[in-house]
């Protein structure tokens, strides 16, 4: 599904097909950020499961009170074209004709595809915004022309995942870009996401791996790489639904966790000449097997709060064919040298590790970062 800010109200409509790479057909290549040959923008639909909930999302783009564009279901579509174009949102109805789904990330790419507005704003098939959402948003991306915008989100049930709910309302402005590493993905969720066509442009398309690709993640990445910035409207404006047919589910835990470990390499430790892992257990020992050769020998020590885990003295890395095998020390996080990896999940010890960490009295992004 997608919302489109500023495009003339005629009707298009747009066949599927092979999705061209929007560098060759939207954008001027001689210019960065790349110039855009086609004046408005649109966002993507997001097909993982469409039927669920479609009308309730349709219905909150209705309320929203500013010219859209919709891709989504053809058959839903189909039977809310009518009361859309009644409030004067034009319709484009798209496909392909592949025997085989064409993934979350060719979906997006197409809505880009059959569009023309200035500004994307992202909505999946399964969540509903709230009035004012296009308008505070497109408020924030003037002021913030190379930013992916966020926003505030309501859990639906209020009960599913409550940590993650309070880590994407939560962050302060400098942790949205401080906390990019983390499990938790991108520091504003894909579904809030708001941002100007030109800048979509200039970081490139969505992968089109299909199922079992983190596309939203992999096009977060990129972002960042090129210099994005993040900004959350601190609003609540959309109603984030959990269901677990969720597009998100399918994609395998090991393929997430190679992305964020090259992330972190690329961004972090390449500019450090050493470092300390906090946590002596499972997450930290598979961040240190993880990691390049040359990145692991950057590795001081691991910190602990553990007794026991201190008290073994070191880690021995079995797996290596280095001889003698490497052995990396274990110290107390008292007694550890910044800056830290920490591998320690936040807002699950009732507070206890935020204090530790807090006695410390380090600079978030310069003295430690978080990957939980």
């Amino acid at each position: 599904m997608s919302e489109e800010v500023g495009a003339p109200m005629s009707p298009i409509s747009a066949a599927g097909g092979h999705v061209p790479f929007l560098h060759e057909e939207l954008c001027d290549r001689d210019s960065v950020p790349a110039k855009c040959k086609w004046p408005a923008a649109p966002s993507p639909p997001v097909p993982d499961n469409p039927q669920l909930q479609s009308r309730a999302s349709l219905d909150s783009i209705i309320g929203e009170g500013c010219r859209i564009q919709v891709d989504n279901s053809i058959n839903i579509i189909e039977k809310w074209k009518f009361k859309l174009e009644d409030v004067g949102i034009r319709v484009v109805i798209g496909g392909h004709d592949s025997p085989q789904p064409q993934g979350v990330g060719f979906a997006k790419n197409q809505a880009v595809i059959q569009s023309s507005g200035t500004y994307l704003c992202f909505l999946d098939s399964d969540d509903v915004m709230m009035p004012q959402r296009v308008r505070l948003q497109h408020e924030a991306a003037i002021q913030h022309p190379n930013s992916i915008i966020g926003c505030q989100v309501r859990r639906e049930p209020l009960d599913s995942t409550e940590r993650y709910t309070r880590w994407i309302n939560n962050l302060t402005p400098g942790q949205l870009l401080t906390q990019v590493f983390t499990s938790h993905g991108p520091t504003v969720i894909m579904p809030t996401w708001f941002c100007s066509r030109e800048w979509f442009c200039h970081v490139g398309k969505f992968d089109e791996g299909g199922k079992g690709v983190p596309e939203d993640l992999l096009f977060f990445y990129e972002h960042i790489r090129k210099g994005g910035g993040v900004f959350r409207v601190d609003q609540c404006l959309l109603q984030y639904r959990y269901h677990p047919q969720a597009a998100t589910h399918s994609v395998l835990e090991g393929t997430i966790w190679n992305h964020r470990v090259r992330f972190l390499e690329d961004r972090a430790l390449k500019h450090w000449t050493s470092f300390t892992i906090w946590n002596a257990g499972k997450q930290g020992r598979k961040l240190y097997r993880s990691l390049s050769t040359a990145n692991q020998k950057k590795v001081a020590a691991f910190c602990d709060v553990d007794e026991n885990k201190i008290a073994k003295g070191f880690y021995t890395y079995q797996e290596s064919k280095e001889r003698p095998k490497p052995q990396i020390p274990i110290q107390h996080f008292r007694d550890a040298t910044p800056p830290f990896i920490i591998c320690v999940k936040l807002d699950l010890t009732g507070g206890g590790f935020e204090e530790n960490l807090a006695t410390l009295h380090l600079k978030e992004g310069l003295d430690y970062h978080h990957f939980n």
